[in-house]
C-alpha cells in the first residue's frame, strides 16, 4: 500500500522534522504493522511535557470535545489501530488529551477530505492540498489545525485505514501560559503541526 501524508516535500521537509521533533510522518497502518516492522504501542510514545495549567487543559479539552467528524464516527475510548507515530509538539509546556474514533464503511481520502473541509470549532487548516488516490489506495493522512497562523497548539488528526473502516485519533495540544518555543538554529521556523 502506499502511504501518504499532507506534508512538504525536500530539504524544507527535512529541516522541518529534524527540528520541530514532530514525529507524524510515519502514520498507521490498519493492522498495527509497517514496513519497519511491528507498530509501538499506544503508551511507549514520549511523555508529553505537561503543568498543572487549569486554562490550558480546559482549551485542549474544548478543543477535543469540539472535534467535528463525519457522520457515522463512533467515540472510542481507546485506539482501534495501532498508530505508529506521534506528535512532537515543541513549545511548551503545554496541556495534552486524545480522542479516538472509528468511521465505518469508507477509505482515509474521505476521511481526511472531509476533515479539511469541516475544522474544528474556529482552528484553521494546516492542510495545503486534498489527499487523493489517483496512484491506488492510500492507509493514512495526517490533518493538522490551529488557532492562528504560526501556532504550535491545536488539533493533529491521524487517519488509518482499518479493514473496512477507518481509524481516527486526535492529539489536541494547548500551551500554559508559560509557554514557549526554543529557537531554532540559524534562524530556522517550526513546521505547522500536521505537516511533518
Amino acid at each position: 500500500m502506499q502511504r501518504r501524508s499532507l506534508v512538504v516535500s525536500g530539504s524544507v521537509l527535512i529541516a522541518t522534522l529534524a527540528l520541530a521533533g514532530c514525529a507524524s510522518g510515519a502514520n498507521a497502518a490498519g493492522d498495527g504493522t509497517n514496513d519497519a516492522g511491528p507498530a509501538p504501542a499506544e503508551s511507549s510514545q514520549p511523555a508529553a511535557p505537561t503543568t498543572e495549567d487549569g486554562a490550558a487543559l480546559t482549551q485542549a479539552q474544548a478543543w477535543l470535545d469540539a472535534a467535528n467528524l463525519p457522520e457515522g464516527a463512533v467515540r472510542t475510548d481507546t485506539p482501534s489501530a495501532s498508530f505508529s507515530s506521534y506528535t512532537g509538539w515543541p513549545c511548551g509546556p503545554y496541556e495534552e488529551v486524545k480522542g479516538y474514533w472509528v468511521v465505518p464503511a469508507t477509505n482515509v481520502a474521505n476521511v481526511a477530505n472531509w476533515l479539511i473541509e469541516n475544522p474544528t470549532a474556529d482552528l484553521i487548516t494546516t492542510a495545503f492540498s486534498p489527499v487523493t488516490e489517483e496512484s491506488g489506495p492510500t492507509d493514512s493522512a495526517i490533518v493538522g489545525y490551529i488557532p492562528a497562523v504560526g501556532s504550535q497548539e491545536g488539533i493533529v488528526y491521524t487517519v488509518a485505514k482499518k479493514g473496512d473502516d477507518v481509524a481516527v485519533r486526535a492529539e489536541v495540544a494547548a500551551q500554559t501560559s508559560a509557554a514557549t518555543c526554543p529557537p531554532l538554529p540559524g534562524g530556522g521556523m517550526y513546521g505547522a503541526p500536521g505537516q511533518g
